[in-house]
């Protein structure tokens, strides 16, 4: 895979789960884009010694990261710190693509 990437080119939709894809990948970072369909949702859960923060790039969700959720569009960026619990769902009609960065990386 080319070091430039166009995230958007990779979004699509899977009817039976979220479509995850990773772009980067090494112990200290994770670099990756996900979509989820209208209806689909990433579970709340957390990393106990990560950071990660998702920039949404289109369509729109309900985002919540500890005691606090949002409806989230387009250039909006979200910040779920190391133990935070965290998780995302696409209450609206189009798909919702957006980068995540975990650092670092999920063993």
């Amino acid at each position: 895979m080319s070091q430039f990437i166009t995230p958007l080119d990779h979004a699509q939709g899977r009817a039976e789960k979220p479509f995850k894809t990773t772009f980067f990948l090494s112990e200290r970072l994770l670099v990756g884009l996900n979509t989820l369909l209208p209806g689909q949702a990433q579970p709340l859960h957390d990393h106990a010694d990560q950071d990660k923060f998702y920039q949404v790039l289109a369509g729109e969700g309900l985002f919540t990261v500890g005691e606090e959720s949002r409806s989230c569009g387009p250039g909006q960026l979200v910040l779920a710190p190391a133990g935070i619990v965290h998780g995302v769902q696409n209450e609206g009609t189009e798909p919702l693509s957006f980068l995540t960065v975990i650092a670092p990386a999920p063993g």
